[in-house]
C-alpha cells in the first residue's frame, strides 16, 4: 500500500538522520557583507508558495545557524534543471513537488521523503453553480455543459497538475490518450498557470468549476473565496509532496538536518495547524473525512509515464481537437 511505503521510508529517514537532527539551537546574524562559512550554508530549490516555505525555513535558519540561499519556480523546471545539470552542483534539497516527480527522476536524489498529504479536490462558484449540479465525479468533467468552464493549471509546469492527470487516467480506466483528449476538449484547451491560479479564476467567476488541491481550496476559503469543494465520488489521490536530497550535494550534512527538520513533530503540526495540509506523522493524523474516499494511487507507474504523458498532452494541446 502507498502509505505504508511512505512510513517505511519515514522511519528509515528517522533512524538515518537521527544523529544530525538540530543539535545547539542558536540564530544566526544576517549582516550585509558577512561571509557566510560553507559548513553552515544549505542551497534550496522549493516549488512551495511563499506562504509556506517562509515561516519553515526562517524557523530552521534560527534552530541551527545555517543559512539557506533560495531558488523558488514550478516543480517541472525545477527538477529538469537539476537533471539537466548532469552531476554538476545546482543544489543541495530539493522542496515540493510531489513524490512521483521524485519517483521520475530518482537516479537525481541520494534520498527522499514525503512532507505532506495532498488530496485532489473539486471545487465550484456557489454563484454560477448550485450545489446539486457541481460535478462529483471524473466522467462527469466530461459532460457539455462544463466545456470551456473549467480551471485546471498546465501540468508542463505545475506538478499537482500532473498528478491530476495521472489520477484521472488511473480512476477512468480508460486508455490514456483517449482520456487525456477528451480532458482536454472539456477545457476548450485552455490552462491556468497553476492550481492555486485555477482556485482563483472560479472565485473570481471566470470559469465556474476546477481542480485544485485541498488545502489550496481550504486557504482560499479561509480568505473569503465564495467556493465549495466535492470530493469525487470514485476517489481522489492523496499524494504526498516531497523533499529531496540531491546527488552531489555541497552541504549534504546541512541537507540531512533539513529533511529531519521538516518531519519533525513541530513543523508536522504547524503544516496541519497553518497550512490546512494532512501530516504524514501518524500521531497527528486525524480522522477522514467522511466525504473523500482516497485510493491507492500507483506512485511508479505516475513516476514512470510521466515524460511519456506529458508528451502526450503537449501534442494534444497543440493541435486544438483539429484532427
Amino acid at each position: 500500500m502507498l502509505k505504508n511505503t511512505f512510513r517505511k521510508r519515514l522511519s528509515m529517514l528517522a533512524v538515518i538522520l537521527g544523529a544530525v537532527f538540530f543539535g545547539t539551537a542558536c540564530q544566526a546574524e544576517k549582516n550585509a557583507g558577512v561571509s557566510i562559512p560553507e559548513e553552515k550554508k544549505l542551497v534550496v530549490y522549493t516549488s512551495h508558495k511563499e506562504e509556506v516555505y517562509q515561516p519553515i525555513i526562517r524557523e530552521f535558519e534560527e534552530r541551527t545557524g545555517i543559512w539557506v540561499e533560495l531558488c523558488s519556480g514550478g516543480t517541472s523546471e525545477l527538477l529538469e534543471e537539476i537533471q539537466a545539470s548532469k552531476g554538476e552542483f545546482t543544489c543541495d534539497v530539493m522542496f515540493g513537488g510531489g513524490i512521483e516527480s521524485y519517483s521520475a527522476c530518482e537516479d537525481c536524489f541520494e534520498t527522499y521523503t514525503p512532507f505532506t498529504e495532498l488530496p485532489i479536490v473539486f471545487i465550484y462558484n456557489n454563484k454560477l453553480v448550485d450545489s446539486s449540479q457541481a460535478p462529483c465525479s471524473w466522467q462527469e468533467l466530461f459532460y457539455e455543459r462544463w466545456q470551456g468552464n473549467i480551471a485546471f493549471g498546465d501540468p508542463m509546469k505545475s506538478g499537482s497538475s500532473y498528478t491530476m492527470l495521472a489520477t484521472m487516467i488511473q480512476v477512468l480506466g480508460m486508455d490514456p490518450e483517449v482520456t487525456l483528449k477528451q480532458f482536454a476538449k472539456a477545457l476548450d484547451y485552455n490552462v491556468s498557470e497553476g492550481s492555486g491560479e485555477a482556485v482563483e479564476e472560479v472565485a473570481g467567476g471566470v470559469r465556474a468549476v476546477g481542480l485544485t488541491l485541498e488545502e489550496t481550496a481550504l486557504k482560499a476559503i479561509a480568505k473569503g473565496a465564495d467556493i465549495s469543494i466535492v470530493y469525487p465520488k470514485e476517489g481522489t489521490s492523496a499524494v504526498p509532496d516531497g523533499c529531496g536530497i540531491v546527488k552531489g550535494a555541497e552541504h549534504e550534512e546541512n541537507a540531512k538536518r533539513f529533511l529531519a527538520f521538516i518531519v519533525g513533530e513541530d513543523v508536522q503540526q504547524l503544516a496541519v495547524d497553518r497550512l490546512y495540509r494532512r501530516s504524514v506523522r501518524e500521531e497527528l493524523r486525524e480522522p477522514s473525512d467522511t466525504n473523500m474516499k482516497i485510493l491507492d494511487f500507483d506512485v511508479e507507474w505516475a513516476g514512470i509515464h510521466k515524460e511519456e504523458i506529458l508528451k502526450l498532452w503537449a501534442e494534444i494541446m497543440a493541435e486544438r481537437g483539429e484532427e
